[in-house]
């Protein structure tokens, strides 16, 4: 299968959606030379995040422009898993813009979303930065929006959810991986 040069990748604080993207970027092909010490933050025993993030307040912008967008790899080849929850405002706008670029959706309600991010650390994660969302009031509201537009794009492009498997993998990458643990209230979707 040939992979895109981007692929944009989003779901809420919380969602998991930092392992499975590290999952994801194991696939040959994948470019993972956006990762450093300083762009990466363990947590509870998980890997929690490796490589740049995009977003508000944080080390990138998350901005529809190619060249800016790039600069945070080291090198120009493979495929670029572009990762920002804020791309959950902007899907339809990141389709027209790079027609030939897929975009990955991660979904997991609310709730445990919020828990599961607090659990990690919260506003002490110290990468990438979360002071853009303010308090925990601000954050919960933020998680809500981002997964409505999340499913409401999926709805609209009539995606379908998944959990993400092995198989799920294999079907959409033709690549077999091994899923260490599949969580029942995790969804991932796609769009080619």
């Amino acid at each position: 299968m040939n992979l895109p040069q981007k692929i944009f990748f989003t779901g809420v604080p919380g969602s998991r959606w930092s392992g499975i993207a590290q999952t994801i970027e194991s696939i040959p092909g994948f470019n993972i030379t956006d990762r450093s010490l300083e762009r990466s933050f363990s947590h509870n025993g998980f890997t929690g995040h490796k490589g740049a993030y995009f977003g508000r307040l944080m080390e990138f912008e998350a901005r529809l422009d190619s060249n800016y967008l790039n600069q945070a790899w080291a090198k120009d080849h493979g495929t670029k898993l572009i990762k920002s929850h804020d791309w959950a405002y902007s899907l339809d706008r990141l389709k027209d813009t790079f027609p030939n670029d897929w975009i990955m959706l991660v979904y997991r309600p609310d709730q445990a979303s919020f828990d599961w991010w607090k659990q990690a650390g919260g506003f002490n994660i110290n990468y990438p930065s979360y002071l853009a969302y303010q308090n925990d009031e601000i954050m919960r509201r933020e998680i809500s929006w981002q997964n409505q537009a999340i499913l409401t794009f999926a709805n609209d492009r009539n995606l379908t959810w998944d959990l993400f498997t092995s198989e799920w993998i294999q079907r959409e990458f033709n690549y077999s991986i091994r899923v260490e643990r599949t969580w029942p209230d995790i969804q991932v979707a796609i769009l080619k």
